[in-house]
């Protein structure tokens, strides 16, 4: 019985060796830690993961009006999106178009607008205005609401997961573009047509960052007009923001720090691909802007122009919105556009 008793502490001493050497080694693989378990479904995210990712082409439709201009109307349409990055399963998104009166084939333009807050939005706020100047002058635009907005379906519980849809949804709409006059011949038999082959896009604060990220991600040539982006890196963008919030920005700041333990925030930073970006870009800046200072745009001029990218800084005695120069920062907002469109 002693010898029996022997063995097995010896066989259990040199068990415990075995595994102390091997683990020291990384010879065999031990049990993980729940560290090393947890899921980081944000990666499918990053722009390395986008710019691989092939963005589906769904159908679009048109449905109610909303107003009418002497020359434009402006209806409700609907598109999809993936509910999660490669995700089979669809989530609705809605927005508003304007449409040209007199029939004929015009160019497209994707409105990205920015910030604002729920209690206040409703379908167009942030780009009607100019969409209806650029409609007036031969363009069909549309105004995505994003997921959350508008009559769109839900959008993620994740904040972070949340503010990445709004690339995958502006994506997935320019690949959708190739079924909208589908739509449009629904509704206007066949007298007004898209022309596909013409796509440009404006965006004004958080969406001249959103229009950054599509160009960086996709690398297509769409002429692009930007008021007052954000376009600071990540996550310094939304953290200069933070003290707008009512807890001064204590429920971000304890979202950033676990977003940090899984994640390098540099992978979800536009600034670090703007070497991408292959489309001409038309950047206006209003010198009394008090939401994106003057500096960032100079800075991102600069920066775009050391990637080779073909940008022209334009500076306004306006604010935010261009006011009271709104009229002038529209005026060359069209003109940018017909130079690569209308002349061609």
């Amino acid at each position: 019985m002693k010898i029996v008793k022997g063995v097995l502490v010896v066989f259990v001493m040199i068990l415990m060796l075995y595994y102390f050497d091997v683990s020291k080694h990384r010879s065999i693989s031990l049990p993980q830690t729940s560290q090393d378990q947890r899921v980081k479904p944000l990666l499918a995210y990053t722009f390395e993961a986008l710019q691989k990712t092939t963005f589906p082409e769904r159908k679009m439709f048109l449905d109610r009006p909303y107003s009418e201009t002497a020359s434009s109307t402006s209806q409700l349409f609907f598109f999809e999106t993936p509910k999660r990055h490669g995700s089979t399963e669809m989530d609705k998104v809605s927005g508003r178009m304007n449409i040209p009166k007199k029939p004929g084939k015009y160019p497209i333009i994707i409105m990205l607008r920015g910030f604002v807050p729920d209690a206040i939005y409703s379908p167009g706020v942030g780009t009607q205005h100019v969409a209806e100047t650029l409609a007036q002058n031969g363009y069909i635009t549309l105004a995505p609401d994003f997921l959350g907005f508008g009559e769109s379906s839900p959008t993620s519980k994740d904040s972070f997961e949340a503010r990445f849809q709004t690339y995958t949804t502006a994506l997935s709409l320019l690949s959708s573009l190739s079924n909208v006059n589908e739509g449009l011949q629904a509704s206007y038999s066949g007298s007004i047509i898209a022309d596909t082959t013409k796509v440009g896009i404006w965006g004004h604060s958080n969406g001249g960052h959103i229009a950054l990220s599509v160009l960086a991600i996709s690398g297509k040539k769409y002429p692009t007009v930007l008021w007052a982006p954000v376009s600071k890196s990540f996550p310094y963008s939304i953290l200069y923001y933070s003290d707008d919030a009512e807890d001064q920005g204590k429920a971000l700041r304890s979202a950033l720090a676990h977003f940090e333990l899984d994640y390098n925030t540099d992978m979800f930073s536009t600034q670090n691909y703007y070497s991408w970006i292959r489309a001409p870009i038309s950047l206006l800046q209003g010198t009394q802007d008090e939401a994106v200072p003057e500096k960032w745009s100079q800075d991102l001029e600069s920066q775009l122009k050391k990637s080779n990218v073909d940008v022209a800084y334009h500076a306004y005695p306006g604010d935010h919105n261009m006011v009271p120069v709104w009229n002038k920062a529209v005026d060359d907002s069209v003109a940018f556009f017909n130079e690569h469109f209308t002349s061609k």
